[in-house]
């Protein structure tokens, strides 16, 4: 049985949930994967570090006993994101964590996750690494990496600038396993049309923040549900990687969202401390182009429920069309 094949089978819908930087919690996670998607959080989100064990062993406790309460349910496994980037002081820390619990999927961000990989698959985890080109995506699979998760145009947070059209059909030219769409997917029809192109999971963040167990501000949420995909704004000011952002938060940090500097790389922060990076992730809230197609704030749960009769009923008017 292939990868794809071991993971649906625990999933209700073909769908990971993104990891989303101080927004992404215990109780969305949880809420995710007991209605049968694989939820994931940041490594980072938990802090002080010490907090991530809590949060692991809660993740884990909660869900055991929401799958004895309901065996016939689909509890999908969790999955736990690492930045592996040399600024990121907390990596060996985070991933030791992960390695005690048995973490069964491990997302990776910004570097080839070489030594990530070893660790992980040691006790029979797997790895997904996002990439935004052909040449990040070689080199995650030189590192081994299970899988990939193919961060488009229009994505929230750190995004590509290729068309999901063009990225996945390259990338299935040379590469057959686990691929996961992002890209102002926010519905179950856009789920679908991850598949039709050839991914096996879409990846969804921006459509959870504006869920009841995020972890974002209240007017964070009714920005999104407001907002348009002419309100993004693609800047590598913030992190020093390009990324999507709402432009009512870059206006209301006092920034013209139309004549904002530039920054680089070099700029690039992932350090334990309390950081001006850190605090711009807070105040400058990322968003993909797909929040024009946000108009509510329920409850994660019944957004899935919502979200599986939508690609139920996407499948029946294509297979009936």
């Amino acid at each position: 049985m292939s990868l794809v094949e071991r993971l649906q089978q625990r999933m209700s819908l073909p769908v990971i949930a993104a990891p989303l930087f101080i927004v992404s919690q215990p109780d969305l996670v949880i809420a995710q994967c007991a209605h049968g998607i694989i939820g994931s959080f940041p490594a980072l989100n938990a802090r002080p570090k010490e907090l991530l064990e809590e949060w692991l062993t809660r993740i884990e406790t909660e869900l055991a006993a929401y799958q004895a309460a309901h065996p016939d349910a689909k509890v999908a496994p969790y999955a736990v994101n690492q930045i592996v980037h040399q600024s990121n002081d907390r990596l060996d820390h985070d991933l030791d964590a992960c390695v005690r619990h048995k973490s069964p999927v491990v997302i990776t961000s910004l570097r080839a996750p070489d030594d990530v990989v070893k660790r992980v698959h040691d006790y029979g985890g797997v790895v997904f690494h996002d990439v935004i080109s052909i040449r990040h995506a070689e080199k995650a699979l030189e590192a081994g990496v299970d899988g990939l998760v193919l961060v488009c145009a229009g994505a929230g947070g750190h995004a590509g600038t290729l068309s999901p059209f063009a990225l996945v059909r390259e990338v299935r030219r040379f590469y057959d396993g686990p691929i996961a769409l992002s890209g102002s997917i926010t519905d179950g029809s856009g789920i679908l049309a991850a598949q039709a192109m050839g991914a096996d999971f879409a990846y969804m963040g921006t459509r959870f923040i504006a869920t009841r167990e995020a972890h974002a501000a209240d007017d964070y949420k009714q920005m999104i549900v407001d907002s348009a995909a002419t309100d993004i704004v693609y800047t590598p000011l913030f992190t020093g990687v390009h990324g999507n952002y709402l432009k009512g938060s870059v206006t209301a940090a006092g920034l013209d969202p139309a004549n904002l500097p530039t920054a680089d790389k070099t700029t690039m922060n992932f350090g334990s401390g309390s950081s001006a990076k850190a605090k711009a992730w807070r105040d400058i809230w990322g968003a993909g182009q797909g929040v024009g197609n946000i108009g509510d704030v329920p409850p994660a749960g019944e957004l899935i429920e919502r979200m599986k009769a939508e690609y139920a009923e996407a499948r029946a008017r294509l297979l009936g069309a």
